[in-house]
Order: C-alpha cells, then sequence, then structure tokens
C-alpha cells in the first residue's frame, strides 16, 4: 500500500512572508502561485511538454542513469531579468558532499522555455519574496529543470542526501508527475530536531525554503505499479544567492 503525506497547511495569500520567518519554509498550492505571481495557469501549464528530452546528466557519480537536466544563469533586479552567458554549475563539497568540488557545465535551457512571458515573471516574483526576506538586493539565480525517470527501477531526486544549497532562497516547483511512487519531500530544521514530510503531488506546486536556515531532501522514486513504463518526476528547481554566484576560490 502507498502512502502519501500531505503537504503541511499551505501559506495563505498575504501570508507568505510571515511563514518563512517562523519556519524557514513554506508550501504554496497551484492557485496561489499562480496569485501571487501573476502567472496564469494555463501558461504554467503550456510549459510542461518543454521537459521532454532533456539531455542526460552526465555528472551522477553513482553511475545512475535516471536523471536529466538543463540548468541557466540570470540576474534578477527589481523587475528587469538578465541572462548571463552560459556557465557551469557548482557548489563547495560543504553544500554537496557527492558533486561538490566539479563544473557541471549542463545544456542551457531552451529558448522557447525562456521566451514565455511567465517565465520572467516567475524570475521577478522569486526576487521580490527573497528581497521581503532577506532585505532589497539583485539575486544571483541558477535555474534547473530537471527529469527524474524509474527506467531502471528507481530514480534518485537528491543522491547528495539531506543537504543545503549555499543559497540564499530555493524553490521547487512540481512541474508533473507521472506512473511513480515515492518522491517523498523532507524539511529539517538546520539547527534542531524538528522537521516535515510530505508529498507534493500537484502540478505547479511550490516548496520554497530559506537554505539558510533548513536542509532538505527527496526521497527516491519507483514505478507506480510493476509494469508502469517511462514513469518521471519533473521539477523546476529556481535558487537566489545575493553574494554572486558560487565558483571555486583560486
Amino acid at each position: 500500500m502507498t502512502t502519501s503525506f500531505s503537504p503541511p497547511t499551505l501559506a495563505a495569500l498575504g501570508e507568505l512572508g510571515t511563514v518563512l520567518q517562523q519556519q524557514g519554509y513554506g508550501v504554496l498550492d497551484a492557485r496561489s502561485v499562480s496569485a501571487l505571481s501573476g502567472c496564469p495557469p494555463d501558461a504554467l501549464a503550456a510549459l510542461r511538454p518543454l521537459w521532454a528530452g532533456l539531455p542526460p546528466d552526465s555528472f551522477l557519480k553513482d553511475g545512475g542513469r535516471y536523471r536529466r537536466r538543463r540548468h541557466s544563469c540570470f540576474i534578477v533586479e527589481g523587475a528587469q531579468v538578465t541572462p548571463v552567458p552560459h556557465r557551469a554549475h557548482w557548489q563547495p563539497v560543504e553544500y554537496n558532499a557527492l558533486h561538490g568540488g566539479m563544473h557541471r557545465m549542463f545544456e542551457p535551457i531552451l529558448p522557447a522555455l525562456l521566451a514565455q512571458p511567465v517565465w520572467s515573471q516567475l524570475l521577478v516574483w522569486l526576487g521580490a519574496v527573497c528581497s521581503d526576506l532577506k532585505g532589497v538586493k539583485p539575486w544571483f539565480v541558477e535555474a534547473h529543470q530537471f527529469r527524474i525517470d524509474t527506467a531502471d527501477g528507481i530514480g534518485r531526486p537528491t543522491p547528495e542526501g539531506a543537504h543545503r544549497d549555499g543559497v540564499d532562497m530555493v524553490a521547487v516547483f512540481l512541474v508533473n508527475r507521472d506512473g511513480v511512487k515515492g518522491g517523498e519531500t523532507r524539511v529539517f530544521d538546520a539547527a534542531g530536531p524538528n522537521g516535515q514530510r510530505f508529498t507534493l503531488t500537484e502540478p505547479w506546486s511550490l516548496l520554497l525554503l530559506d537554505d539558510s536556515r533548513v536542509i532538505h531532501e527527496s526521497t527516491p522514486i519507483q514505478p507506480l505499479t510493476p509494469d508502469t513504463q517511462g514513469g518521471h518526476r519533473d521539477t523546476l528547481v529556481i535558487t537566489l544567492r545575493a553574494a554572486g554566484f558560487q565558483e571555486e576560490s583560486r
């Protein structure tokens, strides 16, 4: 029997900042994401096909073939979104014990996605949420399209385990789930024993994390039934950092 843990009480409209300040994370359903960001639900739903055909992640140290992704970077300052020249994704080992210290150059997010008006709307809104929480600043943004599949029987959304990302805020949008079970989200207080576990199932629901206060992970996914073919879990992960992009010290 499959057990699904529902998300904790969703942050009500107008209360998101308070919730983030109080507990270090917040969960929004798709309707609230649309209302707060100004992105029409049908425009967000129209992005889903752009997760098909993502290139394989060739940097997985566990030898897995379950992750596909694209990655691009931006600077968000107020209502202005500026793409930056394509660059490698880099994290120190303190934040990613498995893949830290590696310059991982992924294929960029396709222009077909970046050209959608809702793309800039999402980034501007997340920048405003982060500025409300941390103070008004330019935000150095990294955006990751992920598809985790079960072609080999199991897929791991966070093979590095429970972690922080070394940024100011992390936004995890569930884009789609198809033919899978698992993928439970776990959020823990970085300075204490408190934690929550739940499963995001609604397309365009959102988990927002104050990365300085909480650590997070998602459990592996498996096919929903033994004969399920092509099961996958699609997410859009966006990180915001005030102190520039993370780069190797030289």
